[in-house]
């Protein structure tokens, strides 16, 4: 399977989770609305992602897979399942541990992560409530980051771009199955709370389930021989993970003052921010987690064998997919934020004044999607070469940067201050690792991506052009569509995005900055696998 297939199997599982995840984001919308319940609930949802990229995809996997794919290309499967499950069972109980540990002191650091909540009379207690229940979900979604990284490694992407689809359909059916039973006028949040805990359990089965089907089956240990008895494998991750949980404990301390900022800008505005980051992560998850999952066994695989020619090729295809699709859905999003937002969110608990708050976070958070892409699409190179330590200097320079700039910027913009301070430490960041690259003469872009670059770009301010003066159009002719839930609101924002695609994809085609041939190829091997 080539580069652009692969990226395209991963995208299009992706793409399936984040639409069933734009339904549950709608229902969220609808039963929680953005006050004291949905701050309760998104701070519950996000701490146990504070330690994610700890103990998952941002150590743990950048760190496993080429130690893994190493394994399987010099010492065969065999050694490779001894590796892979020496790694399981020590990941197992250290978390396991550590779940236990944070479930005893949740109410204290929940007073830590949320200070603000304390002005609300029951925000506090309820939030605790809410994380005791959705904390496990850590070990569980580590475990699974584990297995995908194997199934990465083995070339099987689609099983793990499906699991965060499982993870938002749980939930959703928790919601509307669990809510009517449970006696708390908290009851949605609840429900959704049971719901994250069990698709852990559901996620971790289903790719369980297809380690087996390539012949690798896991047990698990005695938790003494576990802890006490670490082969050399798993030393060396654990130091080849050591830089890594070094930037994400920075990333965490990031994410910890941002959440304490934001419960300390006034009620809803944690709900604010997270409905928009959710839409503004949807580019993300489709196109550049999917970029950056293909990319990294790829490109170990040819550096470990020499072939730096090669790797660099496929940075530079993979970086131009970036690109381009960032750069679309950045106009996008700009331009039709309100309009996603008051279409798709403005019902029940979910007001007008809601819809305009998260419709300008959105548009501050747009600006940053083409640099996350970067950085999603460029750190791969450096994990393949086993180097840990660049992207954590990356990180800490953004994450300072960030915390500072929302410290201040708070003070005059509120909830908007800090999102535009995570928009400019995103592209702070992407700079840096150009700059490096560029540095180290490790990476050179092509001529065939000088070619196409200005050519994506012109694509995107023509899509842009067409779509602002449309917009204006439909303004025009239906006036309050942007907050209506009719058929025709919901036809009409569709018609533009539609549109919008056809002449991005138009425009890139005719004048050559993706030729025709490649879509046709990239088309051929999807139908044959």
């Amino acid at each position: 399977m080539s580069l652009h297939s692969s990226i395209a199997t991963v995208g299009g599982c992706t793409a399936i989770s984040r639409v069933v995840g734009f339904i549950r984001e709608i229902l969220l919308a609808r039963y929680l609305g953005a006050g004291m319940m949905a701050d309760a609930f998104f701070v519950a949802l996000r701490f146990p992602n504070l330690f994610r990229s700890l103990f998952a995809e941002g150590t743990l996997n950048v760190a496993f897979v080429p130690l893994f794919s190493g394994e399987l290309q010099t010492h065969g499967k065999k050694q490779a399942l001894i590796f892979a499950r020496a790694v399981f069972g020590f990941l197992f109980y250290v978390l396991l541990i550590f779940t236990v540990v944070m479930e005893i002191l949740m109410p204290n650091l929940m007073f830590i992560l949320a200070p603000g909540f304390e002005e609300i009379p029951g925000k506090l207690a309820l939030t605790t409530t809410l994380s005791r229940i959705t904390f496990p979900f850590l070990l569980f979604v580590s475990l699974v980051s584990l297995f995908s990284g194997i199934l990465n490694s083995a070339g099987r992407f689609g099983a793990a771009a499906f699991t965060p689809t499982l993870l938002n359909i749980v939930m959703i059916t928790f919601l509307i199955i669990m809510t009517p039973f449970i006696q708390s006028p908290y009851a949605p949040a609840f429900a959704l709370a049971w719901g994250v805990f069990v698709a852990g359990i559901v996620e971790f089965c289903f790719l369980l389930w297809h380690i087996k089907k390539i012949g690798m089956t896991f047990r698990l240990i005695g938790p003494i021989k576990a802890l006490c008895h670490i082969g050399t494998g798993v030393k060396t991750l654990l130091k080849k993970m050591a830089p890594g949980v070094l930037g994400s404990g920075v990333y965490q301390i990031n994410l910890f003052l941002d959440t304490l900022l934001v419960s300390l800008v006034g009620a809803g505005a944690i709900s604010w921010l997270n409905y928009a980051n959710h839409l503004f992560q949807l580019p993300i998850g489709i196109i550049g987690v999917a970029i950056g999952t293909v990319l990294l066994p790829v490109l170990s695989k040819y550096i470990k064998t020499g072939q730096t020619e090669l790797a660099n090729l496929h940075l530079n295809r993979g970086l131009e997919v970036s690109v381009a699709l960032s750069v679309s859905s950045m106009l996008g999003l700009i331009f039709l934020s309100h309009p996603i937002i008051g279409i798709l969110f403005e019902h029940g608990k979910f007001t007008a004044n809601d819809t305009l708050h998260t419709a300008r976070a959105l548009t501050i958070f747009a600006f940053g999607l083409p640099a996350y892409m970067m950085t999603k699409t460029l750190a791969p190179f450096f994990y393949a070469r086993g180097d840990t330590t660049t992207p954590v200097k990356i990180a800490i320079v953004g994450v300072v940067l960030n915390v500072m700039m929302g410290v201040v910027f708070m003070q005059f913009w509120g909830y908007a201050g800090i999102a535009l301070a995570t928009g400019i430490s995103v592209w702070i960041n992407a700079v840096q690792y150009m700059v490096r690259l560029h540095h180290r003469g490790d990476f050179m872009l092509d001529k065939t991506f000088c070619y196409r670059f200005p050519r994506i770009i012109g694509a995107g301010l023509l899509m842009g052009g067409v779509l602002y003066g449309l917009k204006a159009l439909v303004t025009l002719y239906i006036p309050h569509w942007e907050h209506g839930t009719s058929i025709l609101s919901f036809v009409a924002l569709g018609g533009l995005i539609g549109i919008s695609i056809i002449v991005f994809v138009g425009t890139l085609i005719i004048s050559g900055g993706i030729p025709l041939s490649q879509i046709k190829t990239l088309l051929k091997q999807k139908r044959l696998n």
